[in-house]
């Protein structure tokens, strides 16, 4: 595949079917897999972040996960950094880059470059996480309520930075980022949106947490919480902060694993949303996973990106 073809950028819902696609794309084309997940990066979160198996690999180099420890912090600049270094490398060895991933703001920041909130004030932040949730959710909802709108009531991290940013900025973060949408959008690349209707999805959803547990989700989780390698980023991960929640006896095991499957299927939710919002970028293929059998999804990706015309829509 040559420098100039666009690499695709593969977004969908979770358990929507973006990893196999990758892989398979570049196997066809002679590629290497990116990944754009912000839980991928983690070593020792595997089960529940759905990390790819070696047989889920098929052979197929990927990039970006395990490289940071579940106790580190990790934003999304130095993600975007290595994002961009690591598909600069793959071009260069003439091989194409398939970016993949359901991290909405790695996707965005690709895309558009990274969003210039202010920095971190460490004494506002330790103030801020001495308030009750309760008090900070009001305060959200008063200075922000379109933020408040798009985050769950219990997501303190997200709220407790968008009170930061107003606080120092004055300005509400909805505000900043309304402009950061009006960035130009890089044009060497090709989106790759997969659309699932709720009633196919959902099922998926819940199969797979099923399987989560049966793989040992529940063990891995309890492993990392015991041991302390859960960090303040890593234990608000999706299923594991769930698990913590019943480890610290907030609530049962049956509940833990209710509220995992509620809480994918609103990510889900969300994750479709946010495409939506996309369908209308310039260079796009989207497929819709209710009417085009899998098999076919790879052709079109790879017509697309060859600058054909990708077929079934």
């Amino acid at each position: 595949m040559g420098h100039e073809r666009p690499f695709p950028i593969i977004i969908g819902p979770t358990a929507g079917g973006k990893t196999a696609l990758a892989v398979e794309v570049a196997l066809r084309a002679g590629g290497e897999v990116v990944s754009a997940d912000s839980i991928l990066i983690y070593r020792g979160l595997d089960v529940g972040s759905a990390k790819p198996t070696a047989e889920e690999r098929r052979g197929v180099r990927h990039h970006l996960i395990d490289i940071a420890e579940p106790t580190d912090a990790f934003s999304v600049s130095q993600w975007l950094r290595l994002a961009e270094e690591t598909i600069a490398d793959i071009r260069a060895r003439g091989r194409l880059p398939v970016v993949v991933g359901g991290t909405h703001l790695y996707v965005k920041a690709l895309l558009d470059g990274l969003f210039e909130g202010p920095g971190a004030d460490a004494a506002l932040r330790e103030q801020l996480h001495a308030l009750p949730a309760g008090v900070l959710r009001a305060e959200l909802e008063r200075i922000d309520p379109a933020t408040a709108a798009r985050l769950h009531a219990n997501d303190t991290r997200r709220t407790v930075r968008a009170i930061e940013v107003y606080r120092l900025t004055g300005r509400p973060v909805s505000e900043l980022r309304e402009q950061w949408d009006t960035g130009a959008v890089r044009q060497d690349r090709l989106l790759v949106g997969i659309s699932w209707p709720t009633e196919l999805i959902n099922p998926r959803i819940n199969a797979r947490v099923k399987s989560m547990i049966a793989q040992g989700l529940v063990e891995e989780a309890r492993a990392l919480h015991a041991g302390g390698r859960l960090g303040p980023q890593a234990r608000e991960a999706l299923g594991y902060k769930q698990l913590v929640a019943h480890f610290e006896g907030r609530c049962t095991l049956e509940e833990a694993v209710e509220q995992i499957k509620i809480e994918t299927r609103r990510f889900a939710k969300n994750q479709r949303t946010w495409a939506r919002r996309l369908r209308v970028t310039a260079g796009s293929v989207w497929i819709d996973a209710g009417t085009t059998a899998s098999d076919d999804w790879a052709g079109m990706v790879l017509r697309a990106v060859e600058g054909q015309p990708p077929g079934p829509r």
